[in-house]
């Protein structure tokens, strides 16, 4: 039985794959819609911008260090960009889940 969004914590949202995969607005997407290059890029990230688990997705992709595709609303070059620029971050997923309490509890 899956559960919602909202009956996923933080912390288990993040280190669920099989839970948030679930909710994930291109679960339905035809694959090569979000395996493209250059402008068709844009198109590919709008269908994450409203997604409930784009974090989740986002995480993933950066801790397993994806190189093609969009996740979670990012290129492959914004995603090699910010790690890059964030080595000292182990877990993405611990990352995010972190800033996703914090302001859930502010």
């Amino acid at each position: 039985m899956h559960r919602t969004a909202a009956q996923i914590t933080t912390r288990e949202s993040f280190n669920n794959r099989g839970e948030w995969i679930t909710q994930a607005h291109c679960r339905d997407v035809d694959p090569e819609e979000l395996f493209v290059k250059g402008a068709a890029q844009r198109k590919a990230v709008a269908i994450c911008r409203h997604c409930p688990v784009v974090l989740q997705c986002r995480a993933d992709a950066l801790d397993n260090r994806v190189e093609f595709g969009v996740w979670g609303g990012m290129t492959e070059r914004q995603r090699r960009a910010l790690l890059r620029q964030h080595p000292e971050i182990d877990s993405w997923a611990d990352f995010f889940a972190g800033q996703l309490e914090a302001s859930q509890s502010a």
